[in-house]
């Protein structure tokens, strides 16, 4: 009888395993680019509200337009010319940083920097150049500290990437944004064997966003931390 018992918890065990697995496998796969989406939608949208608005200021305008292609070649995933120019027509986001430093497309050229640099894996410009973009916005504000937070982690340094999720899911303070960096604090938790603050950053998906799409599943990963710990 006892045997029976040992074998179906073992089963059970290895069945939460496997989900917990397939899950982190999707959220691998699609929450990168999940997150890099809402950046770069918000970029964009800036990017027009700022040409519109600054319209009348030479400067301002003139970056706008140079930025204008650098978008074009960056939602082709040509990252380098984005980054460099085309030699031709176009000088690249590196150039509009140092050119128009102080506007806002300046500024924006910061972001679609630092994504390149992170897509195209040199992942120490890309830290550099999102830390200096500047941003008060509710939503791509938290998603570039994430972002940053990423680099971090598969730079090796998974102790500040950690710091950068948590205070992405803190300055996010919704639904969408925060469970995703606080799911990825917990896994990032679990892989330096920090099981209690796994669990601490998972049941804050339970209780604190219990209608986001994280927590469908969050308790797998509770379950899995938990078995870890003992």
């Amino acid at each position: 009888m006892a045997n029976k018992e040992t074998e179906k918890k073992i089963a059970n065990v290895e069945e939460v395993g496997e989900l917990v697995s397939r899950s982190e496998r999707f959220i691998e796969n699609n929450k990168k680019n999940i997150t890099i989406g809402i950046i770069v939608i918000t970029v964009i949208i800036g990017a027009i509200l700022g040409y519109n608005h600054l319209y009348s200021a030479p400067k301002n305008k003139n970056a706008a337009i140079a930025i204008f292609r650098g978008e074009q070649y960056f939602m082709k995933d040509s990252f380098n010319l984005a980054l460099n120019g085309n030699g031709v027509d176009y000088d690249g986001f590196e150039y509009i940083i140092r050119q128009y430093s102080g506007t806002k497309p300046g500024n924006l050229a910061r972001a679609y920097a630092g994504i390149c640099y992170y897509k195209t894996g040199d992942l120490e410009s890309a830290i550099k150049h999102l830390k200096s973009f500047k941003s008060d916005d509710e939503n791509i504000s938290p998603a570039i500290i994430g972002l940053i937070g990423d680099c971090y982690v598969e730079s090796g340094d998974v102790k500040e990437g950690i710091s950068f999720f948590e205070k992405a899911a803190s300055r996010a303070n919704n639904d969408f944004l925060s469970p995703i960096y606080l799911k990825k604090a917990g896994i990032a938790y679990e892989s330096m064997q920090q099981y209690d603050n796994a669990i601490k950053a998972y049941t804050a998906i339970r209780e604190k966003h219990a209608a986001s799409m994280e927590a469908m599943d969050i308790e797998k990963y509770i379950v899995r931390a938990q078995l870890a710990k003992k």
